[in-house]
């Protein structure tokens, strides 16, 4: 019970840092449309996010690859979920035309 416990709030926990990984990225890329050097911008937003989520997945693992799996789990729904709020999935832009009718 501890165990599914343990892997249940790393899933939870990595779909905290996917969340503001996305976030992150998209304040960056909001603002590096209007900013004097967008480069430097998102430079140093990669890596405050990178660090951020390799230091967070480090905190989450406990070297227990269990809990790596799990954080990396809820880290890909964070992803499906930030894609869905802004349109990825399923939108007309994002579909390929065959053209074949298929």
């Amino acid at each position: 019970m501890n165990s599914v416990f343990n892997i249940l709030v790393a899933l939870v926990e990595g779909s905290i840092l996917g969340g503001l990984f996305y976030l992150g990225l998209w304040c960056t890329v909001r603002k590096g449309l209007s900013s004097a050097h967008p480069a430097i911008l998102f430079l140093v937003s990669l890596l405050l996010r990178v660090t951020a989520v390799v230091a967070g997945f480090y905190y989450i693992s406990h070297s227990e690859w269990r809990l790596l799996a799990a954080g990396l789990g809820g880290f890909l729904i964070s992803r499906a979920c930030a894609l869905w709020i802004v349109g990825g999935f399923g939108s007309k832009q994002n579909q390929v035309n065959h053209g074949d009718g298929s």
